[in-house]
């Protein structure tokens, strides 16, 4: 079977959503825009969230032909803290309206979402250490060898300030 998700904040040059998982998705992808949603900051994070708003638009891509076991993949990766929900995107080059998944935050009144999340900051500060997370947790999905998935979380969190 071949699913279709969106991907937030993938639309600028330099991540290639596509390696969320910790490898290459076998998948095409497409410019899209949510609308009524916002992406926010997250305190102590290293990516930002998806939740409802009345007025907001966010930029991202849809990757299409993934298959279930790519979906879990991101399912296990996004964690509990996320739900898939199916939403309603616009292909930014056709106009065309498209179903597809999303991930969505799941406590849309989460105290630690805030103002508006930034690409390039993140691209700058996060990047290299968002896909290393990811890389580890493909490898512990490999061969967990004991260790909880707990244990893979603190890689989603900045890095404690130097006092």
């Amino acid at each position: 079977m071949s699913l279709s998700t969106a991907v937030s904040g993938t639309s600028r040059r330099g991540f290639d959503p596509r390696m969320h998982s910790g490898h290459r998705l076998r998948s095409t992808s497409r410019l899209v825009y949510f609308t009524i949603s916002h992406r926010y900051r997250l305190k102590g994070r290293l990516h930002p969230c998806i939740a409802p708003s009345e007025t907001g638009v966010i930029n991202g891509k849809v990757l299409t032909g993934l298959t279930n076991a790519q979906l879990e993949n991101l399912d296990m990766i996004e964690g509990a803290e996320y739900e898939r929900k199916t939403v309603e995107v616009v292909l930014t080059d056709t106009s065309e309206k498209m179903q597809v998944a999303a991930f969505i935050w799941a406590n849309k009144d989460d105290p630690d979402m805030y103002g508006e999340w930034d690409f390039e900051e993140w691209k700058r500060l996060y990047m290299e250490k968002f896909i290393e997370a990811s890389k580890k947790f493909i490898e512990w999905k490999k061969n967990p060898n004991g260790r909880t998935r707990e244990e893979f979380e603190k890689f989603v969190h900045e890095d404690p300030p130097m006092a």
